[in-house]
């Protein structure tokens, strides 16, 4: 299979896959109790039954289920999101004026974890019986078994409160004077706890999974073929080694794409980060419905695309998965 009916035929089950996340989505939240009208009477501060009935006339929400849900699909395949009742305005301009902050935090946070488990592991695979490698099994034991709130919440403690490095909250601080080097220096410095609070997990399962497939691959034939040329430690684990131990990192790093924009709500609430997270739970706490479903659509958008960069990521790094 050439590789372009394989990305015909992966964009094809992305698509399936995405319909029936938000079709799922919308029947969930159809089947809560209460509805929008709810939500708008009690931002009123409250209606008696006749405005209830207009408000839902007004809004669709009077019609059969099928008929809302085909509405809704339609007006999705238009790029329209819908419109939010809490913070009037489009819910698609409410997400992209949030994404960046979002972004920001995320692909930091994935490609640090990346570069250090990947090291972490390298180096613990080198050196089995070191510190190094020790450190890591523990290392990982206690990242995965951490809840991520709690991380920052600590970190919070320590390098806010009581060793006042880096700022408590928020993601810019708008007394700072000067030019962009100044703005992207404090923007660093509100990155920091929130980038290692949400990489920590991450960390420890790539330098674990690292640690383990290059033990294994460094036992395989051709890397003892390798060492009978005499090529060296650093040809034989970055030139050979390496690149056969990367495939279910990269594997694992899109899987859990997902844990990362999750996780990035409990972050962005525990530090305040002005992204999709803390919009999420406004508008939970809200009921603000069409922007809940416009969050939960544009996850599931993020999720399934980034597997499958990571599909075609791993056949372009391992030339085993290419003919499959």
């Amino acid at each position: 299979m050439n590789l372009i009916s394989t990305v015909a035929q992966r964009v094809l089950w992305a698509a399936i896959l995405l319909l029936a996340v938000l079709v799922l989505n919308f029947s969930m939240m159809h089947l809560a109790p209460g509805d929008v009208a709810d939500t708008i009477a009690q931002s009123m501060g409250g209606a008696d039954a006749e405005v209830l009935e207009q408000i839902r006339t007004d809004y669709g929400l009077d019609q059969p289920f099928l008929s809302q849900l085909s509405n809704y699909v339609g007006k999705v395949l238009h790029f329209d999101l819908g419109y939010s009742y809490f913070y009037n305005q489009p819910v698609t301009k409410l997400i992209f004026e949030k994404l960046p902050a979002t972004l920001i935090l995320v692909i930091t946070a994935q490609l640090l974890a990346l570069i250090i488990g990947v090291l972490l592991g390298v180096y613990s695979a080198r050196n089995q019986e070191g510190w190094v490698s020790h450190f890591v099994t523990l290392f990982a034991l206690f990242g995965y078994s951490a809840p991520v709130f709690w991380t920052g919440i600590l970190l919070l403690i320590a390098f806010s409160l009581k060793i006042p490095l880096f700022p408590v909250a928020g993601m810019v601080d708008v007394t700072v004077e000067g030019g962009a080097i100044a703005k992207f220096l404090d923007l660093l410095r509100h990155m920091v706890l929130p980038v290692i609070t949400l990489a920590s997990i991450f960390i420890a399962l790539y330098s674990r999974l690292c640690r383990a497939t290059m033990m294994e691959v460094l036992q395989t034939d051709y890397i003892r073929t390798a060492k009978s040329k005499g090529l060296s430690t650093r040809e034989i684990i970055y030139k050979h080694a390496l690149k056969n131990s990367l495939s279910p990192v990269i594997t694992l790093a899109g899987l859990q794409f997902s844990a990362v924009v999750s996780g990035a709500v409990l972050v962005e609430t525990v530090f305040s980060w002005p992204g999709l997270g803390t919009l999420a739970l406004q508008s939970i706490i809200a009921r603000d419905t069409p922007t809940i479903l416009g969050i939960l659509f544009f996850s599931a958008l993020v999720v399934i695309v980034g597997n499958l960069l990571t599909d075609l990521a791993l056949r372009f790094v391992d030339p085993r998965v290419r003919g499959h």
